[in-house]
């Protein structure tokens, strides 16, 4: 069965109330989305050329959506203390797919915007109708489905020359009581020489019912703009997330965008990145550690549209148990892009042999006068590095989860938030040492 014929069905029968309950600009695109649905179907397994997530198995179970836009009953400001410790931030929450503020959540200075789409509707009709859906390919069935049914979501806006004067969190929290899809959009927009960075942090708080996470963020930075993207997962092993991140960069931009998963169930992480600008540089990391029947699928795709620009790409993953990884990435350098720089790399561990990691590193460059390279590493624990450490008294569980955590090190040191950047640090560990729990009791573990 096409996994995606309910979900047409679905939003052919409530049409009229997913549009009243949506801003007119999201219902001007839900008529392409259905269209580009026709006939479209989403992968199965092995109908690609490495073991890819089964899109199709992922979206076939009968989840709920919300399309009456209810707003379930909790406070998540009160439940949920999920702010990184010494590190002010300015928080933000969707419950499900409904946004909430909290307590933190002042009024930006400087003009800087967080708000629901439908609030920006009012306030910014015309910044969403000008960056609203230009990004984001409805060619991907994906993308084309979340377009259909997204009612809502969030806008994060910077103006020109202004700089947020705190990161901004926006913790996302997946809880019902029957099997769920929570349909998420996120719109960044960073105008020129705007600064700003953005954590957002996965939740499954209801761990024993099976969710699913459709998510589309579509990233605009503009000349010499800088913008750090750091997104966490510690979701639960009943969780689903399909997320497509679109970034696109003009003259002199930076922007970082890290991916962590920490806890999950199955994730697909897609990340499109187009730099059309010189001297704009792009830092694009991973890092997963994975364990039990986990599977975490990454796909990239590096566009470089002009010339004497720079990239650098590194994921990691570290795999025990029967968890899968899967990894593929492509840096492609347009004609007439000379003396661009583009680094691509995938280092892996199987800590135990029925785990399994596939990969598929690609370079494709249409011009002279560039450095660019990719490589891939799939390997276990140095013995003799194991063999040193227990020599001198340390046990070989103490040896192999010291050993994990400097292999994770480099990615770790990336990250430009330095309280976060010891956060990671804490919570890795923890993770090896098998004593982080999936944040279904998020005050407990993010503490």
């Amino acid at each position: 069965m096409n996994s995606l014929e309910q979900y047409i069905e679905l939003h052919d029968q409530h049409r009229q109330t997913i549009e009243a309950n949506a801003p007119a600009v999201l219902n001007g695109l839900r008529q392409q989305a259905r269209q580009a649905l026709e006939g479209a179907a989403l992968p199965r397994k092995g109908q690609e050329d490495y073991e890819a997530t089964d899109l199709n198995a992922i979206f076939a179970p009968d989840y709920g959506v919300n399309i009456g836009r209810l707003d379930f009953d909790i406070d998540p400001a009160k439940a949920f203390h999920c702010d990184v410790p010494n590190m002010s931030t300015c928080m933000y929450y969707t419950y499900n797919d409904v946004f909430h503020r909290s307590s933190t959540a002042r009024r930006q200075p400087g003009g800087v915007v967080v708000e629901s789409l439908a609030e920006a509707a009012v306030s910014h009709r015309e910044l969403l109708e000008r960056y609203y859906g230009q990004l984001a390919k409805l060619s991907d069935p994906t993308v084309a489905l979340n377009t259909l049914l997204a009612q809502d979501g969030v806008l994060v806006y910077v103006p020109a020359g202004v700089t947020a004067d705190k990161p901004i969190q926006l913790v996302n929290i997946l809880n019902s009581s029957r099997p769920m899809m929570a349909v998420r959009r996120v719109l960044v927009v960073l105008e020129r020489d705007a600064h700003a960075r953005l954590l957002v942090c996965d939740h499954t708080q209801s761990t024993g019912v099976e969710a699913l996470t459709s998510q589309v963020i579509e990233v605009f930075a503009d000349e010499n703009a800088t913008f750090d993207y750091y997104d966490m997962e510690e979701s639960g092993p009943l969780t689903r997330r399909v997320s497509s991140i679109y970034v696109m960069q003009k003259a002199g931009s930076n922007v970082l965008v890290d991916g962590i998963t920490l806890t999950n169930g199955i994730t697909r992480n897609d990340y499109h990145v187009v730099v059309d600008g010189e001297h704009a540089e792009t830092q694009l990391l991973g890092m997963t550690i994975a364990s039990g029947k986990q599977h975490v699928d990454t796909h990239t795709f590096v566009d470089h549209r002009a010339p004497r620009c720079h990239s650098n790409e590194m994921f990691k993953y570290v795999l025990g148990d029967q968890a899968v990884g899967a990894f593929a990435g492509k840096i492609l350098v347009q004609p007439q892009c000379p003396r661009v720089e583009a680094y691509q790399g995938n280092r892996n561990i199987c800590s135990s042999d029925k785990a399994k990691m596939y990969t598929k590193p690609q370079l494709e460059i249409y011009t002279d006068d560039v450095k660019c390279s990719h490589g891939t590493t799939i390997g276990q624990l140095d013995d003799e590095a194991l063999f040193y450490m227990r020599t001198r008294g340390i046990g070989l569980e103490q040896a192999r989860n010291l050993l994990m955590q400097a292999f994770m090190a480099d990615v770790i040191d990336a990250v430009r938030l330095d309280t976060l950047r010891d956060r990671l640090r804490y919570l890795v560990e923890k993770r090896f040492n098998g004593t982080l729990a999936n944040c279904g009791a998020c005050a407990a573990a993010c503490r």
